[in-house]
C-alpha cells in the first residue's frame, strides 16, 4: 500500500514540510519502524500558518468554487461574488410561478398572524403599537435579500420584546419619558446589529454556543412565565404596573390592584381577554387535529382582534373601563437616524445591553432556521445568517424598528402553509405596509386585553417540559444550568438568569477540565482493541503492566498536577494491595490528547521521575502530531529511551517482552 493513496488535505500540504516518502511494504515494517513514524513526523503548522489559514477561510470559505476555471472571466467572478453576498440572486434564478403561488399564500397567512402579534409584542416592549408593525416591514425585506433560510419568519418576538425593557428600563423609565426610552431602544437595536454582523464577518459563531441547549431551555421557560405574568396588566385592565420582571414584584402589583382604588382591575377586560384566549387555543387544538381547520387556527388571532374591536365599538365598552389601543399613526416607517443616542452618558450600559440582545436574538434565529432547514434537507450557513440578521437590524434601527429575529411560532405557520422561499417574508411585509397605510384607524377601539391574550396564546410553545426532563435524565450538571436559568429569570431578572446559566455552564467546563477522569484499559478478548475495564468487564489485564488513558483533550497548567498525582496514587495503591511491586510498566494512551503545554510536559517529567523511584518504567502510545512535536522539542522523547509506540498493543507487547527478558 502506497502512502500516496492516503487522503491529504490542501491545508496539510501547504502548512507542513511534506517529505518524499517511498512506498512502504507493510509486511516488512517492524515495531521499531512504526515507532520511528511516531517520533519523527513532519513539522506541524505554526501559529502564523494557522492564523493565515483562518483568515483565508473567513474571507474565502469556498475558494475552489470561487476561483474555478469556469469562472475565470471578470463578469462570471463578479456574479459568483454577488450570489455569495445576496443569496436571493442564487435561488431567484430557478424561481417560478408555482413557487410564487405557494409563497403568496404563506405570506398572507403569515401576515394574518403577524399583525396582531406585532402590536402585542410592541406593547410588551413598552413601545407604541406602530413600532411592532414597523419591525415587521424593513427587517423581513432585508433578510429576504441576504438570508439563507427559506422558511424563517422575521419580525418582533416575545423574548426580545421582554428583554429590551428589562435592560433599557433600568437606564430610562418608559413611563416617565417614552420618547427617550424609544430612542434608547433604537440605539440598542443599532449596536445589536453591529455585533451580529461582526460575529458573522469574523466567523465568531462559536460565541453563540456559550449559551448551551440546557441554558436556552431554562431561559425560554422562565421568560415565558414572566411574559405571561406581564400580560396580567392588559388582561386585568390595570393602569399602573411594575417595571420589574421578577415573579414576586409582578404578583405584588397584581394583588395590590385588588386593594387600591386607583389601580383597581376591571372585570370586563378580564372577560374579553379570557374569552378570546379560549377561542384562540380551541381553534389551535382543532387545527392540529383536523388539517382542514388549519387556516382557521392561523387567522384566529386576527379574527379575535376584528371581533373584539367591533364589540368594543358597538357597546362603547371603553366608556365602562375597557382599556383600548387608541390612535395608531398611519404611514410607513419614518427615518429614525436622528433619534440614535451615540453621545448618551449611558452608552456603555447600552452597548452591554446590545450585546446581550444580539446573542439572544442570534441564538433563537439560528436555532429556528436550522431546525426547519433540516426538515427540508438543506443546511444554512450560520455566519452568513449572522451577517443577514445584523444588517436587517442595522437597517431597522434607522427606520424606527426595534430588534427583530426569527420567530419559532410564525416560522412553524410559514412552513405548514407551504412556503418555498423567503418571498413569503416579502409578501408579509408588503401586506403589513398596506395595513399601515389604510387600516390603522380601525385599530382605535382594539382592547388591550385581546393583545394580552394573543401573546399568552403564543407562550405554551416556549415551555418545553419534555426537553427539561430529557436533560435531567442525560446530564445532571446540564439540568442545573437549565434550572439556574429558569429560577434566575423567574425570581431575579432576565439578565441575571441568563448570566447564572452561563456561569453554571462554564463551571461545568472548568470542573471537567481541571479534574479529568482516567481510565484503566484492558484488552478485549479476541481483538486487538483496548477498552475501559469498567465499561467492558470482560477486558483482560496484562500482569505487571498498567494501561491508562486520560479523559481530556488538553494536558495543561490547570489539570497537569491533578493527573500526575492521581496516577502516582494509583501506582502506590497497587503496590499496597499486593504487598509487593505489582506494576513494572505504565503505558499511557495519549490518543485523546490533542495538545499539551509546558506545564503538562513538566508534569510528565515529574511523573517519570516519580515512577523511576518506584522501579516503574513509563511508555506512551499513539501521541498526536502537536503533542509528539512538543515532547520532542522539550527532549522528553529522548528521556523515554525509545518507549514511544504507534499503538497501545505494540506498547504492551514491548513491555511484556522486556519483562520476560529481565526474568531470563
Amino acid at each position: 500500500m502506497s502512502v500516496a493513496n492516503a487522503d491529504i488535505s490542501p491545508t496539510m500540504l501547504e502548512s507542513s514540510t511534506v517529505r518524499d516518502i517511498p512506498a512502504l511494504d507493510i509486511d516488512k515494517c517492524s515495531p521499531a519502524d512504526r515507532a520511528e513514524w511516531v517520533t519523527n513526523p513532519p513539522e506541524p503548522p505554526g501559529i502564523w500558518r494557522d492564523l493565515l489559514n483562518s483568515l483565508r477561510d473567513t474571507m474565502f470559505p469556498n475558494p475552489t468554487k470561487l476561483f474555478s476555471p469556469k469562472r475565470n472571466t471578470g463578469i462570471a467572478l463578479l456574479g459568483t461574488l454577488l450570489q455569495a453576498v445576496f443569496p436571493i440572486l442564487s435561488w431567484g434564478r430557478s424561481y417560478n410561478l408555482a413557487m410564487f403561488k405557494h409563497d403568496i399564500f404563506s405570506g398572507l397567512t403569515l401576515a394574518s398572524l403577524c399583525i396582531p402579534q406585532s402590536i402585542g409584542y410592541a406593547n410588551l416592549a413598552k413601545l407604541d403599537p406602530q413600532y411592532g408593525l414597523y419591525t415587521s416591514i424593513v427587517p423581513p425585506l432585508v433578510y429576504a435579500v441576504l438570508g439563507t433560510s427559506r422558511e424563517i419568519a422575521i419580525g418582533p418576538v416575545a423574548i426580545v420584546s421582554l428583554l429590551l425593557p428589562s435592560l433599557i428600563g433600568k437606564i430610562q423609565d418608559p413611563a416617565a419619558d417614552p420618547l427617550a426610552y424609544r430612542n434608547l431602544i433604537f440605539t440598542t437595536t443599532f449596536f445589536a446589529g453591529i455585533f451580529q454582523a461582526a460575529f458573522g464577518f469574523l466567523r465568531l459563531g462559536f460565541l453563540v454556543d456559550f449559551l448551551s441547549h440546557a441554558a436556552i431551555v431554562g431561559f425560554m421557560g422562565g421568560a415565558a412565565i414572566v411574559i405571561g405574568l406581564q400580560q396580567l396588566k392588559g388582561l386585568l385592565g390595570l393602569t399602573h404596573f411594575t417595571n420589574k420582571t421578577d415573579i414576586i414584584s409582578v404578583l405584588e402589583a397584581v394583588f395590590g390592584s385588588f386593594r387600591h382604588e386607583n389601580t383597581r382591575w376591571n372585570p370586563l377586560n378580564f372577560i374579553i381577554g379570557c374569552s378570546f384566549l379560549s377561542f384562540i387555543l380551541i381553534t389551535r387544538l382543532l387545527g392540529k387535529k383536523y388539517k382542514k381547520l388549519f387556516g382557521l387556527a392561523v387567522i384566529a388571532p386576527l379574527l379575535s382582534v376584528i371581533l373584539s374591536t367591533l364589540l368594543v365599538f358597538l357597546t362603547r365598552a371603553d366608556q365602562h373601563g375597557v382599556k383600548i389601543v387608541k390612535r395608531v399613526p398611519a404611514g410607513l416607517n419614518p427615518i429614525s437616524t436622528r433619534h440614535l443616542q451615540f453621545h448618551s452618558p449611558q452608552i456603555s450600559q447600552i452597548t452591554t445591553a446590545s450585546l446581550i440582545v444580539a446573542v439572544i436574538a442570534l441564538t433563537e434565529a439560528i436555532a429556528v432556521g436550522r431546525s426547519f432547514a433540516s426538515m427540508k434537507g438543506y443546511t444554512i450557513d450560520g455566519n452568513r445568517e449572522m451577517v443577514a440578521l445584523g444588517c436587517m437590524n442595522l437597517a431597522g434601527s434607522l427606520t424606527s424598528c426595534y430588534t427583530a429575529t426569527g420567530s419559532f411560532s410564525r416560522t412553524a405557520v410559514n412552513f405548514t402553509a407551504g412556503c418555498q422561499t423567503a418571498v413569503s417574508n416579502i409578501v408579509m411585509a408588503v401586506t403589513v405596509m398596506i395595513s399601515l397605510e389604510v387600516l390603522t384607524k380601525l385599530l382605535y377601539f382594539t382592547p388591550n386585553a385581546i393583545l394580552a391574550s394573543i401573546i399568552l396564546s403564543a407562550l405554551p410553545g416556549l415551555i418545553d417540559f419534555h426537553q427539561a426532563y430529557n436533560i435531567w435524565k442525560i446530564d445532571k450538571l446540564d439540568f442545573f444550568a437549565c434550572l439556574g436559568a429558569f429560577l434566575g429569570v423567574l425570581f431575579l431578572s432576565v439578565e441575571f438568569g441568563l448570566l447564572l446559566s452561563i456561569v453554571i455552564s462554564f463551571a461545568k467546563i472548568i470542573l471537567i477540565s481541571i479534574k479529568p477522569g482516567t481510565e484503566i484499559l484492558g484488552k478485549l478478548p479476541g481483538t486487538d482493541t483496548f477498552g475501559d475495564i469498567h465499561q467492558y468487564p470482560m477486558a483482560l489485564n496484562t500482569p505487571g503492566v498498567l494501561i491508562l488513558r486520560v479523559k481530556s483533550s488538553l494536558l495543561c497548567f490547570a489539570n497537569a498536577n491533578f493527573i500526575k498525582d492521581r496516577i502516582l496514587r494509583m501506582i502506590s495503591n497497587e503496590e499496597d494491595a499486593s504487598g509487593k511491586r505489582a506494576i513494572q510498566f505504565l503505558v499511557i494512551d495519549l490518543s485523546n490528547l490533542m495538545n499539551i503545554d509546558t506545564s503538562g510536559i513538566g508534569s510528565l517529567e515529574e511523573l517519570q521521575n516519580g515512577l523511576g523511584g518506584s522501579g516503574v518504567e513509563l511508555a506512551i502510545a499513539n501521541p498526536k502530531w502537536e503533542v509528539i512535536h512538543k515532547l520532542r522539542v522539550a527532549n522528553f522523547v529522548g528521556k523515554l529511551k525509545g518507549k514511544v509506540f504507534l499503538s497501545v498493543g505494540e506498547a504492551v507487547d514491548a513491555c511484556v517482552a522486556a519483562k520476560l527478558g529481565a526474568m531470563i
